[in-house]
């Protein structure tokens, strides 16, 4: 497998600048190839090197380059902004055996702007937020050790997440952990400098902050993985398949 990384050619942040100043198809379609040969193909050589790097201490979040990058085509149908393509590369490692969107994932975008990395779980489905919510709850204690740790506060700041402003339904208004049970999304979300995008030091980076993040992860899909090893969940799979 794949296991170091140049960098990204300076072509493909050029022509991601470019994208942003042209974002319209009759702009992209002439230069397409140019998209394919300098930012999606570096892209898929990244996240095999990524995998790689995973296997030795996150190998359930290794995941197919092709399945993980996301396609550069915006979903503009609930938007205002209508422009037809994003102006970043990203890729995301949801749990083996989880759809893309589904728990906590890992997260990695690059632009000329910024290389973000983040960790955690953004738009969770009702049901997954309830879990999780029932999760923290019960396991406070673990969930402060995970996040106020040196290592993982030095390279990934504080946990982040938007909050309900009244705990929800089935949880005693005074609960002692009413600050987690009010998370409607929980993660950590960095941001660091571009000029590292071009470099050998990008996988690096990308992995070292993936590594203290995946705790995290897999303590948010704990309740997760538990429900589909459950019965309940086994009995309904087998009536669907």
């Amino acid at each position: 497998m794949q296991q170091s990384f140049r960098g990204f050619p300076e072509e493909g942040l050029k022509f991601l600048r470019a994208l942003k100043r042209n974002n319209r198809r009759e702009w992209f379609h002439p230069r397409k190839e140019i998209f394919e040969t300098r930012v999606k193909a570096p892209m898929l050589e990244l996240v095999a090197a990524v995998n790689s790097a995973m296997m030795r201490f996150a190998p359930a979040y290794t995941r197919d380059p092709q399945s993980a990058v996301f396609r550069i085509y915006r979903d503009t149908r609930f938007s205002n902004d209508k422009t037809p393509y994003k102006t970043h590369i990203a890729a995301v490692f949801p749990r083996q055996g989880m759809a893309k969107l589904e728990g906590a994932s890992l997260y990695f975008h690059v632009s000329p702007e910024e290389l973000e990395i983040a960790g955690g779980v953004y738009m969770p489905s009702p049901d997954v937020l309830r879990q999780i919510r029932q999760h923290l709850a019960g396991n406070a204690d673990e969930f402060r050790r995970l996040v106020g740790g040196r290592t993982v506060r030095r390279l990934c700041g504080e946990v982040q997440g938007e909050r309900a402003a009244r705990l929800p339904k089935g949880f005693e208004c005074n609960h002692p952990e009413a600050d987690l049970i009010r998370y409607k999304q929980v993660l950590f979300d960095i941001s660091l400098d571009p000029a590292v995008v071009t470099t050998p030091k990008l996988l690096s980076e990308i992995v070292t902050r993936f590594r203290a993040m995946a705790p995290f992860v897999e303590y948010l899909n704990r309740p997760l993985t538990a429900a589909r090893r459950s019965p309940a969940f086994e009995s309904a799979f087998a009536l669907h398949r």
